[in-house]
């Protein structure tokens, strides 16, 4: 679910062309799933085929020649474990606004001490210093793990496993260059599959908010579905609530409670 949003958000808010970092392991089953998108949005798709882990940083090294061109245009990163609603073009009119070398979007959470948090000035929403696990409170506001940045700092980056959060972003922060912005609406880390059943129930209220047009309506739909175009529902199936259901899937059981396909 997390690469569809992506893609699309991505695709809607910067152009024609991204670039998909990959593990090895991955490589062909993830290459099959782009090249359909590839085809359905109209848009080019590059991957970067990262052999060794190199962290959160060093990829970006590793695809330096994909990422920056001749336009000197800026560009984004983004986790592909957490789910959000990407307000993506707001953040392209924040980084322009301020002049800096990088933007990072961050959320507020209740329990901060369980994350690195970010601390800002209020005013200038420049980014002053990162604070990992706070045994104190210090700031409620966390890495959202969805940034715009410039080419430039690329050229900080070394090909070598790098953590962008510990070792990056505080250089550019010590240098006034930071800037960060609160993301609005719903944030969650979907790492876990636990975490990931939550996270689906998150997003399609938020398709419900937004574009509740894309929500499967019907007498055998309960709450909120998506069901791709291509997929056949058997008579006698009720779906729901907070269920997607993927390409070419064909449904002959009942589907509910947070399911998947």
């Amino acid at each position: 679910m997390t690469h569809t949003v992506v893609i699309k958000v991505l695709s809607v808010a910067q152009g024609r062309n991204i670039c998909n970092q990959i593990k090895h392991l991955e490589l062909q089953v993830m290459l099959n799933f782009l090249k359909d998108f590839e085809m359905k949005l109209g848009i080019k798709i590059t991957c970067s085929q990262e052999i060794e882990p190199l962290g959160t940083a060093g990829p970006l090294a590793l695809a330096r020649d994909k990422l920056i061109d001749s336009s000197g245009e800026p560009f984004f990163v983004l986790n592909s474990d957490i789910i959000s609603e990407y307000p993506l073009k707001e953040l392209i009119r924040f980084h322009k606004s301020h002049g800096g070398e990088a933007s990072i979007m961050v959320t507020q959470v209740e329990e901060p001490s369980n994350y690195g948090v970010v601390v800002m000035e209020e005013e200038s929403v420049r980014v002053e210093r990162f604070v990992e696990t706070p045994k104190t409170f210090v700031e409620n506001k966390i890495n959202a793990g969805i940034y715009l940045l410039n080419p430039s700092v690329v050229d900080r980056i070394q090909l070598r496993p790098t953590s962008i959060k510990k070792e990056v972003f505080p250089q550019i922060a010590t240098e006034q260059k930071l800037y960060a912005i609160v993301l609005p609406g719903f944030w969650m880390d979907i790492g876990q599959p636990r975490d990931y059943i939550t996270g689906l129930a998150l997003y399609l209220e938020s398709v419900r908010k937004w574009s509740s047009s894309k929500l499967a309506s019907g007498s055998y739909i309960v709450g909120n579905v998506l069901v791709d175009g291509t997929a056949t529902i058997g008579e006698g199936c009720f779906i729901g609530p907070d269920v997607a259901i993927g390409s070419g899937c064909v449904l002959s059981v009942k589907l509910s409670s947070h399911d998947v396909l």
